[in-house]
């Protein structure tokens, strides 16, 4: 469950109902390994599966960040590829994909803190969270094609739906390094703090979300994620039927309840 030890991350529950998640290898500029892969993968399959948290309530938002100042994560560790045979370089990849789908599909919410450089699959994990904050000192970059690939993380397509098509072709073709300013300003990123602000601001929107009923917040992430491919009218028939399933629920009984009676709901995710 979600509070097991993983060997790559650090996992603790600063607010209530939120999960805090630390890429952490600081040493590697917290690169992603194939074991922080298969950790990555690990966790939010688990709270994809069943979000109550053994020991206390239910995660109903995730912060991902990175240990230290200096990286959000550097990206796929090259050091561990060096010399890779084209077979396991493949075998690795597909570990790599499928912690990409278990990001995007986790029905929970996710923020990302970019708190350092965030380069390769680093940018890609904040790009596949559903909106992120950075560091004013962070710095991006997605750089694979100047390594003789492309991005495999979902970059290709996460970027592009963030960025717009013509940015995102300028910023993975060229491989350039961007600032925090500049991803903020291009849509990758909703807002900028100081390093020693960001943690903070970040947790703050973690909280105020799973303060609110979980099956409707869980409902409205899909519906916009989903309805953003469909056409307009799709997408409008995907809402209401998102919106059925939380007509039937306890906690809206609860949420007019606690209107009319002028006091803060208690949402149980029912």
């Amino acid at each position: 469950m979600i509070e097991q030890a993983y060997e790559t991350l650090l996992t603790a529950s600063p607010r209530q109902s939120v999960l805090l998640v630390t890429l952490n290898r600081p040493a590697a500029a917290n690169a992603f390994n194939t074991q922080m892969a298969r950790d990555l993968v690990g966790l939010f399959e688990a709270i994809a599966l069943d979000p109550r948290n053994l020991d206390g309530p239910e995660t109903r938002c995730i912060v991902v960040t990175g240990a230290g100042a200096r990286a959000f994560c550097a990206g796929g560790d090259l050091k561990e590829r060096n010399g890779m045979s084209d077979e396991d370089w493949g075998r690795q990849h597909l570990v790599f994909e499928r912690m990409t789908c278990a990001i995007v599909d986790c029905p929970c919410p996710i923020v990302a803190a970019v708190n350092g450089a965030a380069f390769g699959g680093g940018c890609e994990i904040a790009a596949a969270a559903d909106f992120c904050f950075a560091a004013d000192s962070a710095r991006f970059a997605l750089t694979e094609v100047t390594l003789g690939i492309i991005p495999g993380a979902g970059g290709t397509q996460t970027l592009a739906r963030a960025m717009g098509v013509r940015r995102a072709k300028e910023v993975i073709l060229s491989g350039r390094v961007f600032s925090a300013a500049d991803a903020h300003a291009w849509g990758l990123v909703n807002a900028v703090y100081g390093q020693d602000e960001l943690l903070d601001a970040t947790l703050d929107v973690a909280e105020r979300i799973a303060a609110n009923a979980p099956i409707a917040v869980r409902q409205a992430k899909q519906a916009i994620q989903r309805g953003a491919n469909m056409s307009l009218a799709d997408g409008l028939a995907f809402e209401i039927e998102a919106y059925n399933r939380t007509v039937p629920t306890q906690d809206r009984q609860e949420g007019v309840r606690a209107f009319n009676e002028k006091r803060k709901p208690e949402f149980r995710g029912r």
